[in-house]
């Protein structure tokens, strides 16, 4: 089993797209206002996740689930992001299980987790 396919709810489908194109994720379907797909642009040598947008009436936004996204190098994107507009409710930050983290939201107001993990991402000191 291998998990692809990640969808969230959106409100504001333009801005939603936006939003996910800003963060690198390149759209492969485009159906507005309802839904949209994109694939997640580093494959690691494999077949790329896909990541969706599906429009929901009244959605007022959550802190769960939480949506990470995996980036090589997270100052860099952190600092790409700032000066394109986007605004970070978290900045970097080393956390004790050995990440680097900062968080976001996206328009619908669905928490958004960029990391940097390398190793500790698979193959922590406390795997089982």
């Amino acid at each position: 089993m291998r998990l692809n396919q990640v969808t969230v709810p959106c409100i504001e489908y333009a801005a939603s797209v936006a939003f996910y194109k800003a963060l690198g994720l390149i759209q492969i379907v485009d159906s507005p206002p309802r839904y949209a797909r994109f694939e997640c642009p580093d494959a690691d040598d494999g077949e790329p996740a896909t990541f969706s947008l599906h429009h929901v009436d009244g959605w007022e936004g959550c802190d769960e689930p939480l949506v990470y996204f995996e980036v090589g190098d997270l100052n860099a994107e952190y600092e790409r992001l700032m000066a394109a507009g986007l605004d970070f409710i978290a900045a970097p930050e080393d956390q004790s299980w050995g990440w680097r983290e900062a968080y976001l939201r996206d328009p619908a107001g669905n928490r958004i987790c960029l990391y940097q993990a390398g190793e500790y991402r698979r193959f922590p000191p406390w795997r089982i």
